[in-house]
């Protein structure tokens, strides 16, 4: 059986990623040289396209693409030492094996395969096993656990390959069908339809991540991860990743990666060897009733109102202003902040983004040209050995912080911080250098060197304190 690794949402029910192993360190899983993007074959026509003659059989849809989902089996040697028989005795040291198995998608000819970070984590060693039998030891290019996106190559020509859908066209009810190796049974096909898209359940959480993905009832289990969600049409529309269940097997709730996120994932890292992603420099706030009104905004205006603005960041430098409304970036829609943190983030720094806004009640289009957004920090720290997050309800309960309080809640500082004699957990640090504290992205631009003034809240009262940044 596979080991799984699985984040607890609530008392009743457990997020699990579906599949297994952790650290990419040994030869085999050496990362060779890549001088370009992966030549993808994408098909983004819309699935529906007039009236859906009867079907009896989606036999002739999935038969090609089934040679291109491929089993990968992850291996990695723990070392330990046994007790001895006798105390004076040195103690012996041993070994064992550890194997996983999941999934991964081949989406070019030369050996480029898509899979989740967390099937090839840790591996000493991978294995690519195709449909026809042939295997391959293959080479991880990079992974990226924020979107528990991982790309691998193996070394052969002229495969079998997935042609990429356009995700951002799925719909609700849209037929999709999961190809993986779930239990280790063998390939497997399992179909259902899209239960809903953009959907955030924090199983990424921890690592700050960035979660936008689609949810089936096309039956997922443990070994499917990395596996592939194909639409009626045999086009990757998505990445199989996770299952919501409380019994750790499937219960019709599954969650995929849409293939857009992997695929912008997986150019950076083939490029460069790394993730990078584009910064806006903006904080913002939902679109209520209310605030819309007040912005002389009609009642079918979508969007997020933008709150805090990095001096001197992009947004600023192109003229933004607090008080707009985002409602577009590159002509797809943000309902919230989520939306805006991933579409941005998709983006090469330096590109330009058309952010279409409402200012005033009226509707204009500001180009911006992105910045890069910095994880030189650990990935919940504002200032080293300083982690952070936003306040929940029950934290808020639990430290009696009004819910009028906006700001990122310090959960711990380390001992060998800078910052361990001024900077305290469940201190509530509401501004930085006068200006509202919003995601960590925006709070760490807010910071300059040398002395800056933060405002803090700390068991019920409100007090300005100085630290130094070097």
């Amino acid at each position: 059986m596979n080991a799984v690794r699985c984040t607890r949402l609530t008392a009743a029910a457990a997020a699990f990623f579906i599949s297994l192993s952790p650290g990419l360190t040994a030869a085999e899983t050496k990362r060779p040289a890549i001088a370009k993007k992966p030549a993808v074959v994408l098909d983004d026509s819309p699935i529906a396209s007039g009236k859906a003659p009867a079907l009896v059989s989606y036999a002739d849809i999935i038969e090609p693409v089934q040679k291109a989902v491929v089993s990968v089996t992850s291996s990695r040697v723990l070392r330990f030492r046994s007790m001895p028989p006798l105390p004076w005795m040195p103690m012996p040291e041993r070994e064992r094996k550890e194997d996983g198995i999941g999934s991964g998608v081949i989406v070019t000819a030369d050996g480029f395969i898509l899979t989740n970070h967390h099937v090839v984590d840790g591996a000493d060693e991978l294995t690519v096993t195709l449909n026809d039998g042939r295997e391959f030891k293959a080479a991880v290019i990079g992974a990226d656990p924020k979107t528990d996106v991982a790309v691998i190559k193996i070394d052969a020509d002229a495969l079998p390959l997935v042609p990429l859908a356009d995700s951002d066209k799925l719909r609700v009810g849209d037929i999709v069908f999961a190809i993986g190796n779930p239990l280790g049974v063998g390939q497997t096909v399992t179909m259902g339809i899209v239960s809903a898209t953009s959907r955030r359940v924090g199983i990424l959480d921890e690592v700050q991540g960035y979660e936008n993905f689609i949810q089936t009832d096309a039956a997922i289990n443990q070994g499917n991860s990395g596996g592939a969600l194909l639409d009626a049409k045999g086009r990757l529309v998505g990445i199989n990743s996770a299952i919501l269940s409380p019994t750790r097997s499937n219960i019709g709730i599954g969650f995929a990666i849409p293939v857009n996120l992997a695929r912008a994932i997986m150019d950076g890292l083939v490029e460069t060897g790394k993730v990078t992603r584009g910064f806006l420099g903006v904080g913002v706030d939902p679109l209520s009733p209310d605030v819309a009104e007040a912005l002389r905004l009609k009642k079918d205006v979508k969007g997020v109102v933008v709150s805090v603005l990095t001096p001197g960041g992009p947004a600023e430098k192109a003229g933004l202003k607090v008080y707009d409304v985002i409602v577009a970036i590159n002509g797809r829609p943000v309902f919230s902040k989520e939306d805006l943190r991933i579409l941005v983030a998709q983006l090469p720094p330096n590109s330009d983004a058309s952010v279409r806004i409402f200012r005033d009640g009226k509707e204009s289009v500001v180009n911006v040209q992105l910045g890069e957004l910095s994880d030189t920090l650990a990935q919940d720290e504002l200032l080293p050995g300083v982690h952070v997050t936003r306040p929940t309800l029950a934290q808020r309960r639990q430290l009696g912080i009004d819910t009028r309080l906006d700001g990122l809640l310090i959960t711990n500082v380390a001992e060998d911080s800078p910052h361990v004699e001024k900077l305290v957990s469940d201190m509530l640090i509401l501004q930085i250098n006068r200006q509202p504290v919003g995601e960590i992205e925006n709070a760490r631009e807010l910071l300059v060197p040398g002395r800056n003034l933060l405002m803090v809240y700390y068991r019920g009262v409100i007090r300005p304190l100085t630290v130094l940044v070097k």
